[in-house]
């Protein structure tokens, strides 16, 4: 009878760290569209559908739906034979995230990793870690810049 109860506790559980783990990676999808975005722009002046989904690796449909997604969310606005535009909240979500990848990659180079691989570990840890631990591997970075001088790789 106990182990019935303490079944039920962990069953109430179980969905709702899904539902958190479904909620992330939708929110990782639209920060890789965001950041995606945001490096068409800067390199060619705006971001078509077509450049987003060759970037992505991704059908042209797929593309279209996530910059629906995107501007349902306030994130980016298109214009008809243009292209897609960040709103400014999508330009400072697309910033956060390149300043978490910055970091992670950064501080896993620091401790060791190759440059390869730390960027590609931290495309996918940029979307998980937390303010919190971002904040300790900032301050890691910034005791072992002050710590080896000029001399330090980042």
């Amino acid at each position: 009878m106990q182990q019935d109860r303490a079944d039920e506790g962990e069953a109430t559980v179980e969905p709702e760290r899904f539902n958190q783990a479904r909620a992330a990676q939708s929110m990782a999808v639209l920060e890789d569209y965001v950041e995606m975005i945001g490096d068409l722009i800067s390199e060619f002046g705006e971001a078509r559908i077509t450049d987003i989904a060759q970037r992505m690796g991704v059908t042209h449909p797929t593309a279209t739906k996530a910059v629906s997604r995107l501007k349902r969310e306030g994130l980016a606005v298109s214009r008809p034979y243009r292209g897609v535009f960040l709103t400014e909240a999508g330009a400072e979500l697309a910033e956060r995230v390149r300043m978490r990848h910055r970091t992670l990659v950064d501080f896993l180079v620091a401790v060791g990793v190759p440059a390869e691989t730390a960027e590609l570990d931290a495309e996918g840890m940029e979307h998980h870690v937390s303010d919190a631990t971002l904040r300790a591997f900032e301050t890691y970075l910034e005791r072992a810049r002050a710590s080896d001088g000029p001399d330090f790789q980042d």
